[in-house]
């Protein structure tokens, strides 16, 4: 059999993947598609970031700087996508949204798997996210799999180490098991790569980038639900707008930051 775009992509099984919940109990409601596609495209987003990040710390780990760069832009630039996706999704207005929303049941963005291992590996490490899903399903097997391998963060660590360094063995290898906290014995050890070491100050700095480009997204994610919902409950009983605005401006790799004010 030729392969064509349509098989290699597997155009039909795709396109058959968009069934509004509105249509199977009733007139399917116009903007419950736009709300499908938007949100499967981000799982896909979710997947090519994880994809990206997992060969990023392969390349950081064996010292291919090139290829590390390049993946760290590859990232950046895929997260400006995942952003400029918001606009779209804000052409839904409340009574759009609401002519749906009660149908959604029980399911919720908080339920998405792929976004709490992403936030796993950048080291955002919640007790939370290992006990939302059931033991031994899919879902939380990833989630466990992430917890248990370095973060992201302590890739990096290996890679400055690996270049002489003096980051603490524990540092680099133990599993952390809260978010990303300062860690003030790095904080000189960053001075030092950033004053003299040009080469190692562009990874810090593409690291910022993509600790910045989260910020914004969840930012404008947050701003989204509160334009669409209010302060309302989040669908699937989840907290809504005050627990999104909680995750605000929490830095994945503190110590690029604080930093900062030494320069």
């Amino acid at each position: 059999m030729t392969l064509t775009y349509s098989s290699y992509l597997k155009i039909p099984e795709l396109l058959s993947l968009q069934q509004p919940a509105s249509g199977r109990d009733g007139k399917a409601e116009h903007d419950e598609t736009l709300f499908i596609v938007i949100h499967q495209v981000y799982e896909l987003w979710f997947k090519q970031q994880l994809h990206e990040c997992r060969l990023l710390q392969k390349c950081l780990e064996s010292g291919d700087d090139p290829m590390a760069i390049s993946t760290l832009r590859r990232m950046l630039t895929i997260l400006k996508v995942m952003v400029s996706q918001l606009d779209v999704l804000e052409t839904m207005t409340p009574l759009g949204f609401h002519s749906f929303r009660e149908r959604l049941h029980s399911s919720s963005g908080f339920q998405s798997a792929q976004f709490r291992v992403f936030e796993t590996v950048l080291g955002n490490r919640r007790e939370t996210a290992r006990t939302q899903f059931a033991s031994g399903s899919a879902e939380h097997t990833a989630i466990e799999e992430a917890w248990a391998a370095p973060t992201l963060w302590q890739s990096f660590l290996r890679r400055i180490a690996r270049s002489g360094f003096p980051v603490a063995p524990a540092t680099m290898d133990d599993v952390r098991h809260t978010p990303c906290e300062a860690d003030v014995s790095l904080q000189d050890i960053l001075l030092t790569v950033y004053r003299g070491h040009p080469h190692e100050r562009v990874l810090c700095e593409l690291l910022v980038d993509l600790d910045e480009g989260l910020q914004e997204w969840r930012y404008r994610h947050v701003k989204m639900v509160e334009r669409t919902i209010g302060f309302k409950t989040g669908t699937g009983g989840s907290p809504g707008v005050p627990y999104l605005r909680s995750t605000l401006f929490a830095p994945l790799f503190p110590d690029l930051w604080v930093i900062r004010t030494r320069f």
